[in-house]
């Protein structure tokens, strides 16, 4: 028997669920077949919500990939009907990332997947000032961004396993370590030039430099791409290493210095890395696991308004099926109040997009999955207040 959830039973459930303090929550669109995921939330100046997410038969081998967007006008309750955001023609087009800039520029970053592999993904990016009067931004602007990682890349690597690395357990002469053969990439122009990937929101600081993180599943490794022009132009941090780190979320602390946040694709347990900047995001220490579970799934963490930090994750370690919003009132030494979104255990619930909108309330869209064809981008959106009322 089929599983269909209206808008309508989907409040009242977020009602019941988490008792009187309200948070609203909606399907984006109906639940389909076709593979949705990554979505990426943008609150925009008239007080419209526009998202954004990949769709398509696949991912990486579908060439039928897409990039679709809806907006939730200020005042309504349902989302509009689905719009083409961006389209390479026989490439899919994948994890899309919407951002303003400081001028209130809309961004739109994406990568194309290159020859099927996320390896060789080339990063495009489109801008428009005209997105307020239609549905449907209307974009000016559309380029390729390119990195280039330099000699320091290399060296960084190189540095930072032989301090920190060498952690194999097996070796034989005829099969490398795992540090080896990354030392031996990032000596490659070209690997270490390419492959660079959007996921997560970028992160503004005070003096007005963007700092948006990428990352590499070639590598499994970060970087930070730093625009010191509001955008116009992108230069390469040096790169965020460690054993099977990936997506970063970049979160700034009171003194100025920058903590990232990533998922685990390494060694069991699945856990939270996390490397720290001292020099805006430009250079970075060693990734470590934290406390904090982690199933080899994206995450988003943010500073609020009020100085509390809040993160969306999925919160176990043995798949993503449950997804949590969490906060802290001491930069993440822990995390005092959480609360589950979903916890379904044949489901999928990942992916989270998270932002604080001018009047202060949180929005999150995030793949929803209940089958394979019952599968959507779900919003819900409540205040502070609401995670911290038990």
């Amino acid at each position: 028997m089929k599983i269909i959830i209206t808008t309508f039973a989907l409040i009242l459930f977020t009602a019941n669920l988490f008792g009187q303090q309200k948070a609203n929550s909606e399907l984006i669109f109906p639940m389909q077949e076709e593979h949705v995921h990554s979505s990426s939330v943008v609150a925009l100046p008239n007080g419209d919500l526009l998202t954004c997410w990949f769709q398509g038969s696949g991912e990486r081998k579908a060439n039928d990939v897409v990039i679709n967007g809806s907006r939730l006008k200020k005042g309504e309750s349902e989302w509009s009907k689905p719009f083409l955001m961006a389209d390479t023609p026989g490439q899919p087009d994948c994890n899309p990332v919407l951002f303003l800039n400081n001028q209130n520029k809309l961004f739109l970053m994406w990568i194309v997947v290159q020859a099927n592999r996320w390896e060789t993904s080339i990063l495009k990016v489109k801008t428009t000032t005209d997105y307020l009067d239609k549905i449907d931004p209307k974009w000016e602007w559309q380029d390729v961004i390119l990195m280039k990682p330099g000699k320091e890349f290399e060296e960084r690597v190189k540095e930072q396993f032989d301090e920190y690395g060498r952690q194999d357990l097996v070796w034989a002469e005829y099969a490398l370590p795992y540090e080896e053969m990354l030392i031996e990439a990032a000596r490659d122009p070209k690997k270490r030039e390419t492959g660079w990937m959007t996921r997560t929101h970028p992160t503004f600081l005070d003096n007005g430099k963007i700092l948006l993180p990428l990352y590499s599943d070639g590598f499994n490794f970060g970087l930070i791409a730093i625009s010191d022009d509001d955008g116009n132009t992108w230069r390469s941090s040096l790169p965020i290493i460690g054993r099977g780190l990936n997506q970063p979320s970049l979160v700034v602390r009171k003194d100025g210095s920058i903590d990232a946040y990533m998922r685990d694709d390494g060694d069991e347990p699945g856990r939270i890395l996390i490397s720290h900047s001292e020099d805006e995001g430009y250079s970075w220490t060693y990734g470590k696991k934290s406390e904090i579970p982690n199933p080899g799934a994206s995450l988003e963490v943010i500073r609020l308004k009020s100085g509390k930090w809040l993160m969306v994750y999925n919160d176990v370690d043995d798949g993503r099926y449950s997804l949590a919003v969490a906060m802290s009132n001491d930069e993440g030494k822990s995390w005092k109040w959480k609360k589950k979104l979903e916890n379904v255990k044949n489901g999928e619930f990942h992916y989270p997009s998270v932002i604080q909108a001018k009047n202060g309330k949180i929005h999150i869209t995030y793949t929803y999955r209940l089958s394979d064809d019952q599968k959507t981008i779900k919003h819900i959106s409540f205040s502070e207040e609401w995670i911290i009322d038990n």
